[in-house]
């Protein structure tokens, strides 16, 4: 089969983006600095205000991701909830039986991802009838270039707004909230400052220093939990203790002088970030990662298999779309018993690749003795994850592996065809096994 020159990957098709950043790299900005804005709009409960639109179910609490078996048990993870049933402290992540436990009469429905995605498509033209820059963030946010509009009177600027919010809900019927900025980071955290559907413009100093600075720096992208317990102990729990007290040199000996760097201009307000439109060429900072929770454990060691199958294919689909290849990978695999502590495991590979079978042979050789340890002892495997570690992107043949350059070819060709056609046209005998279930959350990718 010969391969298109014009042959477009889709390595973001399916993936649901819990956060595309660990924080603003310099190639996510622009290069030269002036004023900016931005605006961000994200749905509120967007999964479960799809649902409860066309099934009637307003006023009703509901989670995303749970149901119920024929003897009545509760299965399944929440992926999102409504606000009714927030309101009973139902989260997203916990199971659905800690939800029913919370509320007995919570209604349960699974994830319609074509749906969800039909919709957000829909948006995103919307978007594009106001700007030329506009950036599907993840399936239920958007941000937007509104620089046009600097230095225009406030109403204005929140006139366009409401003009937006208006024809997304007229369009779909669905509401969220939006938030406008002179920094994309800023913009993301004025949306959250008046869910489910108000409309915060942060376009001043005073507007920062009255509503951004007072939150937690942990409300910030690229500061997880680890991070933040060390921002803490250097006294800094605000924002605005991080710009108050010019915390740039305790950043960059926190956590290097590049990173470090980077994170204190995210958190200040400061960074020139790009509206990353869907033909911009993104290529991860750290590699491509997979992972799934299955409806039920499993200690059938075949369909166990056939699911790190997929996950690999997964992986090496991305790491292939964006042109990248890896030679280390980790990844780990957790059980049905919360009381029982998963399995971490790590293995490389003699240089860097994309391919499938090499990567899943080199996986199975790690990792497939502890796994039948586990199923012979009846501990059933409940999720797995794998992903990369050490990336390589240059477009350097694999010397230890011989057969890669035609081996590559084939791959490519299949991935044109799935493409066209739709994931899992074409795929390999063993990602047919499936661990049996419902597939009750989503399959996170990051």
């Amino acid at each position: 089969m010969t391969i298109k020159k014009n042959f477009s990957y889709q390595p973001e098709n399916g993936v649901h983006r819990i956060t595309l950043y660990n924080t603003v790299y310099p190639e996510h900005q622009h290069r030269g600095k002036k004023e900016r804005l931005y605006l961000h709009f994200d749905f509120a409960c967007f999964y479960a205000q799809v649902e409860q639109l066309r099934n009637r179910m307003y006023g009703l609490p509901l989670i995303i991701g749970g149901w119920r078996k024929e003897n009545g048990q509760v299965k399944g993870i929440v992926a999102t909830s409504s606000y009714e049933a927030r309101s009973f402290g139902i989260k997203t992540g916990m199971s659905a039986f800690e939800a029913y436990q919370l509320c007995p009469f919570v209604c349960m429905l699974q994830v319609d991802y074509a749906s969800y995605t039909a919709i957000s498509k829909q948006v995103h033209y919307i978007f594009k009838q106001f700007s030329h820059t506009v950036e599907r963030y993840s399936m239920d946010e958007y941000f937007m270039d509104i620089s046009f509009l600097v230095g225009k009177p406030e109403l204005k600027i929140r006139a366009f707004a409401q003009d937006v919010q208006d024809k997304i809900f007229e369009a779909t019927n669905l509401y969220g909230s939006i938030g406008i900025a002179r920094s994309k980071t800023y913009a993301k955290l004025s949306s959250s400052l008046d869910k489910p559907k108000g409309i915060t413009s942060i376009i001043t100093t005073e507007d920062e220093r009255a509503f951004i600075y007072p939150l937690d720096v942990d409300e910030v992208w690229g500061v997880g939990g680890r991070r933040y317990e060390h921002i803490l102990a250097e006294g800094f729990r605000t924002i605005g203790d991080v710009v108050d007290r010019g915390a740039d040199k305790t950043f960059m000996r926190l956590f290097g002088a590049n990173f470090g760097k980077m994170l204190y201009q995210t958190i200040t307000g400061q960074d020139q970030a790009r509206v990353l439109e869907e033909n911009d060429n993104y290529t991860p900072k750290w590699g491509v990662s997979y992972g799934h929770t299955f409806s039920e454990g499993s200690c059938d060691v075949e369909r166990i298999k056939g699911e790190f199958a997929i996950a690999v294919e997964q992986v090496c689909y991305r790491l292939r779309a964006y042109g990248i290849k890896a030679s280390s990978f980790s990844g780990m695999f957790g059980f049905n018993s919360t009381d029982q502590p998963g399995v971490g495991f790590k293995f490389g590979i003699d240089g860097y690749t994309n391919i499938d079978k090499v990567v899943f042979k080199s996986c199975m050789s790690r990792i497939l003795p502890a796994i039948k340890g586990a199923c012979r002892a009846k501990m059933e495997i409940r999720n797995i994850i794998i992903g990369t570690k050490e990336i390589d992107k240059t477009d350097q043949l694999n010397l230890f592996f011989s057969d890669e350059a035609k081996e590559l070819e084939r791959f490519k060709a299949i991935d044109q065809i799935n493409n066209r056609y739709g994931k899992g046209t074409l795929t390999k005998a063993h990602t047919l096994l499936r661990v049996k279930g419902n597939t009750h959350f989503l399959e996170r990718n990051g």
